[in-house]
Order: structure tokens, then C-alpha cells, then sequence
């Protein structure tokens, strides 16, 4: 529940500012009251939503300075560190990668047919997964709680371009510039891919502070 949650708030489905109630939330995602308090509470900890008294949880904001400065860490950590993991050599890691396939033939499904949530979730599941074969914990939590901190509004608009498809694409290249151990390619490939999170995928408010 709170991953389904935490996607849909990154999305931009759960509007920065906005109140919502647990019952209310959970009419909508078909479920009991209780689990979706129980998430939501979650997401207060980590700093994603407010308690509002009496009321509920309200959704909050970050400026496009937060956002950037969001972006900028997920760089200086996931573009070494990917390219560390196309550099190693494992017979293990290999089978590990193409397991990973699927997960991105999900993640195309989910573009296609515009669900949103369920394309983010599969999205960190895969890129959690792709940064745990470098074997540091501390850094697959550190990317998961930026990832969860980010806003990415604009993908709706991408879409309904049909565009989003096209992006999710890329994630085929990064198990095919691991699988042929090719470490710039795989770089300039993660910074590509991690440049659309204040670009085409943020929404345009986001790109610029006010």
C-alpha cells in the first residue's frame, strides 16, 4: 500500500497542497481505511505528507531548488555507481540482469495504458534492483528516498503524448550496457535517463523556481 501510495504522490496523482482523508483514499484504491492510514502515516515519517488535524493529510510541496538539488545527488550517486556494475564480470550478476527484463516489459505495459502508479512502482523496483548488484545497502536506500522525495508531474502529459514508452525503452539499454560490460556507455546512457526527472518529466512549474 505505501509503495502504491508513494507512486502515485510522485505522479503527481496526490496534488502538493491538497488534504486528503484515509477513507477517501481508500474508496478510491478499493481497500479498508486502516491500511491506507497506516501508509499514509509512513509517508509522513519519510517527509512526503502532513498530518492534518482532524482532517487528514495534506500532500507536501517542494520547489524546483529542492527538485534540482534532488536530481543532482542521484547523478553523483547512480552514474558511478551503474557504471561499476556494467565494469563487473559475473556469471551470478548476468542471470540477476536478465531478470530484469520483465520487469521493464511491465513497465511498458503500464505506459501504454497510462497507469501511471503502477509504472513508477515497477520503475524503483527495477532501479533498486539494478543498484543492489553493487552490493552497497546504504546507497540503494539513499537513491530509494530521493526517488521517493522527486515530483514527476509531467509524465502524464509525456503519456499522452505516447511518448513514455519510448523513455522506458532505455531501460532495456541499461541491462544490454551491463550484459557487454560497457562502462561509458552505460554512464552516458544513466545520465540521459536521469535527466528527464527536471526536464521532460517534471512538470514546467517544477523546471524553474517562481
Amino acid at each position: 500500500m505505501a509503495s502504491t501510495l508513494r507512486a502515485a504522490l510522485i505522479a503527481g496523482e496526490l496534488v502538493p497542497g491538497r488534504v486528503y482523508s484515509a477513507p477517501t483514499l481508500a474508496k478510491q484504491l478499493g481497500v479498508s481505511a486502516t491500511p491506507v492510514r497506516e501508509a499514509m502515516l509512513d509517508l509522513v515519517r519519510d517527509g512526503m505528507v502532513d498530518v492534518a488535524p482532524n482532517t487528514g493529510f495534506r500532500i507536501t510541496a517542494l520547489t524546483a531548488a529542492e527538485l534540482d538539488n534532488i536530481a543532482e545527488i542521484r547523478l553523483l550517486l547512480e552514474v558511478p555507481i551503474m557504471g561499476q556494475i556494467a565494469a563487473a564480470r559475473s556469471s551470478e550478476r548476468d542471470e540477476q540482469l536478465e531478470l530484469l527484463r520483465p520487469l521493464v516489459d511491465s513497465m511498458i505495459e503500464a505506459a501504454e495504458r497510462q497507469d501511471l502508479t503502477q509504472y513508477l512502482a515497477t520503475d524503483t523496483l527495477f532501479h533498486t534492483r539494478f543498484l543492489a548488484l553493487h552490493g552497497n545497502d546504504v546507497a540503494v536506500t539513499t537513491v530509494q528516498r530521493l526517488r521517493d522525495r522527486s515530483r514527476l508531474d509531467g509524465l502524464t502529459s509525456v503519456a499522452q503524448a505516447g511518448n513514455l514508452v519510448e523513455s522506458t525503452r532505455e531501460h532495456y539499454a541499461m541491462i544490454d550496457a551491463a550484459l557487454s560490460h560497457d562502462r561509458p556507455a552505460m554512464e552516458q546512457l544513466m545520465r540521459k535517463h536521469l535527466g528527464h526527472v527536471r526536464t521532460d518529466w517534471a512538470a514546467p512549474s517544477a523546471t524553474s523556481d517562481a
